[in-house]
């Protein structure tokens, strides 16, 4: 397990990480994709409460990959410029 604080009672983790255990791979990856579309989500609605609902679909995915792609190969690949648009 991981150092450090955390906010999870013991007896709680404990029951997470056998959880874990249990699982199959096939179903450890469900869960990672599962949370990767929750995360995507969550950074879609945040960046149209940000820009508004009106974005077109092309802008609305490059502010998405802004989010986790550098300046320099944002404006490499998809010539957009996170500073100068927003992410």
């Amino acid at each position: 397990m991981r150092a450090g604080k955390s906010d999870t009672p013991g007896e709680v983790q404990h029951l997470i990480v056998e959880g874990y255990r249990r699982m199959t791979p096939q179903q450890k990856l469900e869960r990672v994709n599962q949370l990767n579309r929750s995360l995507r989500a969550l950074a879609l609605a945040g960046i149209r409460q940000r820009f508004g609902r009106d974005l077109s679909e092309k802008e609305l995915q490059l502010r998405l990959a802004a989010l986790s792609i550098d300046r320099e190969t944002m404006i490499d690949a998809f010539n957009w410029d996170p500073q100068e648009h927003g992410f």
